[in-house]
């Protein structure tokens, strides 16, 4: 049996290169609602309190591709259904291009791009408790929202966004991969999240602590897709954050005993999935 992951293990930053900075800090200032940390030499840090949620880098020579591997979507947690209310009046209000809307039993969500075309889910969580189960997975679905509804949940509240609120995380990762079963291998077997459950034979969905899911991974890209090019935009790697250095190292070891490259890096150990999808290893 594989070894889980520590069950507080969660998604951290993300990091993408986009091809214009000031576009891009626009988009994500006015248009989704972080706040600016810190900006400099062509790199842009912005979150909602104190620790980074996402991180922009300049490349004014990338560009968009298609049918490879890496970035589907990174999704930000909002942490009410009122919260996401407010988002979707301020997209409306903005007339922000939207990707499309979806109720997954688990959870509410909007999905739209950024100016470069990376893939970005808004959404809320539904208690737990309220989650469908079936045949022991938790049942996920894509049904329509009910927009109007959602709305419905600002009624006697101010409707001006004030931005993210506090509380607002990175909820989850889904990427694109080249294969499921070499995926699963990788981030089950090896890393350690719980295999949640199934969209057919062409996602996977995986989690820490019985969540519904802290990654997705499809092939929608093709089957043996390969890795984007150096001067793409998109994914440059995301944070899987352990709580502490004992559950690192458990991750690490795994790792390394399956000789995959772990490269030490600033915050933590940097990996590569088998589709290439960087992934950075911290503690909190």
């Amino acid at each position: 049996m594989p070894e889980n992951i520590h069950p507080s293990a969660h998604i951290g930053a993300v990091e993408l290169t986009v091809s214009d900075l000031d576009r891009s800090t626009a988009f994500y200032t006015d248009r989704i609602g972080f706040r600016l940390h810190d900006r400099q030499n062509g790199t842009a840090h912005f979150g909602v309190g104190a620790n980074d949620l996402l991180v922009l880098r300049e490349n004014r020579e990338a560009r968009q591709v298609a049918r490879t591997t890496g970035l589907y979507h990174f999704a930000i947690l909002v942490p009410t259904r009122p919260d996401l209310a407010h988002v979707l009046h301020h997209i409306a209000a903005m007339e922000t291009p939207v990707q499309g809307f979806a109720d997954h039993l688990v959870s509410e969500a909007i999905y739209l791009p950024d100016p470069d075309g990376n893939g970005i889910e808004i959404y809320r969580d539904r208690p737990r408790s309220e989650w469908p189960i079936e045949n022991g997975q938790i049942a996920m679905a894509t049904d329509p929202l009910d927009l109007d509804d959602l709305i419905a949940t600002l009624a006697g509240l101010d409707p001006a966004f004030p931005g993210l609120p506090a509380g607002t995380v990175i909820g989850h990762m889904h990427l694109h991969v080249r294969d499921i079963p070499e995926a699963e291998h990788f981030y089950h077997d090896l890393i350690g999240l719980d295999v949640m459950a199934h969209y057919g034979p062409s996602a996977s969905f995986m989690s820490a602590g019985g969540y519904h899911h802290h990654l997705g991974v499809n092939t929608w890209a093709g089957q043996g897709a390969p890795a984007p090019p150096p001067d793409a935009v998109g994914l440059r790697h995301f944070e899987l954050v352990l709580p502490d250095q004992p559950a690192l190292d458990d991750v690490v070891s795994r790792l390394e005993a399956a000789h995959l490259p772990v490269d030490a890096h600033l915050s933590g150990a940097l990996t590569r999935d088998p589709s290439s999808n960087a992934v950075l290893l911290k503690t909190a």
